[in-house]
C-alpha cells in the first residue's frame, strides 16, 4: 500500500499549480538519518541498490554515511528493488511528469476545480491555449464512483483520452462522465483528443466557459 500513496503523491504534486520539488531519494521513500547533525540527517547518500553502501560508492568509507539498518535500510529500500515494482518503475524513470506526458497546460494554463460531490476525489482541469487536461484522484482508501462534467461545451468535452493508459471516457447523454476510482487511484485525461497541437493557438484565447 505504501508504494500506492507514494504514486498518489507524486501524481498530486505533478498536477497540482505551483513547481514541484524532488530531491533524490524521494521518488524511492527515503527516509532521514536522525542521528547526523543539523540537515546531514536529510542528506545521507542515494540508496541505488543492495551493494556495500547501497552502490554509492566503492570508498571504504563515505562522507556521510548510507542509512543501513531498520526499514529505510538500503538492503530492504533501494532503486533497483524498487524498479521491479511495476507501480513504481515509471515514476522512478520520470515518465509521469505531465510534460513527458505532453501536458504543458499544468505549467502554463488557469485551472479549475470540478464539482464531483465527492470530498474523497479530487478533479481540476487546465486550460492553455484553447487546449485543455483534466486530472481526478481519489484520496480514499476505498473505491469510489464520480460523476462529473469537464465543465467544457462542445463535442471536445464529451471524450476524454487516458494519458496513461487505454481506458478512455466517453460521455453520457446527459453531458457527463462516470469514473470508479481505485483506492488511492489517479486518471491523467486529455480532453478532446491527441490532435492537441492542431487545435493549439497561436495566441492567448479567453477562458472557455
Amino acid at each position: 500500500m505504501t508504494g500506492w500513496l507514494i504514486e498518489l503523491a507524486y501524481s498530486l504534486m505533478f498536477t497540482l499549480p505551483g513547481t514541484p520539488v524532488l530531491r533524490y531519494g524521494d521518488e524511492i521513500g527515503m527516509g532521514d538519518d536522525l542521528d547526523l547533525p543539523e540537515r546531514n540527517c536529510a542528506r545521507t547518500p542515494m540508496q541505488w541498490s543492495t551493494e556495500p553502501h547501497g552502490g554509492f560508492t566503492k570508498a571504504d568509507k563515505p562522507v556521510v554515511p548510507v542509512i543501513s539498518e531498520g526499514p529505510y535500510g538500503y538492503p530492504h529500500l533501494n532503486a533497483a528493488e524498487q524498479r521491479r515494482e511495476p507501480q513504481l518503475a515509471a515514476q522512478l524513470d520520470g515518465a509521469h511528469h505531465p510534460h513527458a506526458e505532453g501536458s504543458p497546460e499544468v505549467g502554463w494554463g488557469d485551472f479549475e476545480v470540478l464539482p464531483v460531490r465527492d470530498p474523497a476525489v479530487l478533479a481540476m482541469r487546465y486550460d492553455w491555449r484553447n487546449n485543455s487536461v483534466l486530472f481526478v484522484h481519489n484520496l480514499s482508501d476505498t473505491p469510489r464512483e464520480v460523476d462529473f462534467s469537464t465543465g467544457l461545451e462542445g463535442p471536445e468535452g464529451r471524450r476524454l483520452v487516458n494519458l496513461l493508459s487505454e481506458n478512455h471516457s466517453r460521455a453520457g447523454e446527459d453531458g457527463r462522465h462516470t469514473l470508479v476510482l481505485e483506492p488511492y487511484a489517479y486518471r491523467w485525461f486529455r480532453v478532446g483528443g491527441l490532435d492537441y497541437l492542431l487545435k493549439r493557438s497561436d495566441i492567448e484565447t479567453p477562458p472557455r466557459d
